[in-house]
């Protein structure tokens, strides 16, 4: 481990993750080459009745990246009507520690709520709530999203939360009048690291925001290392055509680094 090295966190809708995608080694290899850059990711959009492709996932994940031990924390399949999905956290369980929860509130997929333990970095506990909204009723999703950290904070008490996920928080989903109704988006305590100008769609002809990172609690904030909240462009990185991009998905993922504790680090260096 590197004194330097910051906490990798990200969120990746990997658009319709199933059986199909699973048994594409082409996809498969950049899902590993991007996996491999994070130190937690929240995957969204598992479509996997059987239950089998996040295990292979990870079991290959392992066996891909040897410096670095992974573990995964999966939600109910989710959704009111026959459309289900799941989200799961794959985190490198040397770095971290999960204990997970889930609020259930008024949407179409639970947000899904774990606490993270990271000896690692400056901030050594912080809440994850990861969330893919409906489009339809993507601004009352995310305001409602308010009421999930306010409850996260009686829970355990704590101010460090992080708000993860395709928030579809962009183009035609969203409206400048709507924003201002927004809890999460006019408390400014809460920090929007991805902002409305990014791009975090795949296609060309798109330029969408749908991807969000938003912090809240001072710690959490303080520890982020600047400008280090991004889309990250797999197409461009891994040199992909937009066909063979949108293979693997039509969102890119975004992440956030934060700051490392190096008194923890030189003590534990080998």
């Amino acid at each position: 481990m590197s004194i330097a090295s910051s906490l990798k966190i990200c969120a990746f809708n990997v658009q319709s993750f199933g059986e199909t995608k699973a048994s594409n080694k082409k996809v498969m290899g950049v899902l590993l080459k991007i996996l491999s850059r994070c130190d937690v990711c929240l995957v969204q959009e598992v479509r996997d009745s059987k239950g089998e492709v996040i295990k292979a996932l990870v079991k290959d994940l392992n066996r891909f990246d040897k410096f670095n031990s992974y573990s995964h924390v999966e939600s109910e399949r989710l959704g009111r009507k026959s459309y289900k999905e799941q989200y799961v956290y794959i985190y490198r369980n040397n770095m971290l520690k999960s204990d997970r929860t889930n609020e259930t509130q008024v949407f179409s997929r639970e947000p899904f709520i774990v606490r993270f333990h990271s000896p690692t970095t400056l901030v050594k506990d912080f809440v994850l709530i990861g969330q893919h909204t409906s489009p339809k009723t993507a601004m009352k999703e995310i305001d409602e999203l308010y009421a999930v950290v306010k409850e996260i904070q009686k829970k355990w008490k704590t101010e460090n939360v992080m708000v993860l996920g395709d928030l579809n928080a962009g183009c035609s989903y969203v409206t400048i009048k709507g924003w201002k109704g927004v809890r999460l988006r006019s408390d400014p305590k809460f920090h929007w690291l991805i902002g409305d100008e990014q791009d975090t769609t795949v296609r060309e002809k798109t330029h969408c925001a749908y991807d969000r990172i938003i912090v809240h609690g001072r710690e959490i904030f303080s520890s982020v290392v600047p400008d280090s909240a991004q889309a990250f462009n797999f197409k461009e990185s891994f040199r992909l055509t937009e066909a063979e991009a949108l293979e693997v998905s039509d969102h890119f993922p975004v992440e956030v680094d934060l700051k490392p504790n190096h008194r923890y680090l030189l003590r534990h260096e080998l």
